[in-house]
């Protein structure tokens, strides 16, 4: 497939023909979907935890005793029906993590780039660099490309400057290209990206770097 390619003011200087194993791959939502809970489920900690009766302190004597109080029979002040007792079928810490083979998750990757190619959404430009570590310049470039929506910056290598400048913009990330995920993609509307980084998803996740 061809795309158009953008300078740093948002002209046309080109076109560039990429690979339509990687940029026009047929959107498969159940593994989109499969793969965007997959990275949810992935970030969660797992660490809530909360104790049973046989962990809170106190509740070793009987309260009252068994018979002619009127009231019903209790062996511990902890039970999970008293206040400050233990907790019943509460969260513990546990794994949530979930396996997902690499060739669905390359997949996943791969229709989410291609529908935001798609939906035009998906902006080359030549070289995505600032002259320095300013927030207007990329709002700048963003103006300039006639964005007004949220965007991923995809870069092809670590850029201090570049990051430097997008991080205090609302809804504006960056992310390097072989570290693509799928969460961000979707998270943004638009997806700018210069030539070298989309050769390097090529690289990467097309066919013969699966």
């Amino acid at each position: 497939m061809q795309l158009t390619v953008k300078n740093l003011e948002g002209k046309s200087v080109g076109q560039v023909d990429l690979r339509d194993e990687v940029f026009a791959v047929p959107f498969n939502e159940a593994v989109v979907h499969q793969a965007l809970v997959r990275q949810m489920a992935n970030a969660r900690q797992g660490t809530a935890d909360t104790k049973t009766r046989g962990e809170v302190a106190g509740g070793g004597a009987k309260p009252w005793k068994q018979k002619g109080t009127g009231r019903a029979r209790a062996g511990s002040i902890r039970a999970p029906h008293f206040k400050g007792g233990g907790i019943v079928f509460g969260p513990h810490p546990r794994d949530y993590s979930q396996a997902m083979p690499k060739k669905m998750r390359r997949l996943a990757l791969l229709s989410a780039i291609s529908n935001k190619a798609s939906e035009d959404c998906l902006i080359l430009v030549e070289d995505l660099q600032v002259k320095e570590p300013r927030t207007r310049e990329i709002v700048e470039l963003l103006k300039n490309l006639e964005i007004q929506a949220s965007a991923l910056l995809v870069l092809p290598d670590v850029d201090l400057q570049v990051i430097r400048a997008a991080r205090n913009i609302p809804k504006v990330s960056t992310q390097l290209a072989r570290c693509l995920s799928v969460a961000e993609v979707l998270k943004h509307k638009y997806v700018v990206m210069s030539v070298s980084a989309a050769r390097q998803l090529e690289e990467t996740f097309g066919p013969q770097g699966s």
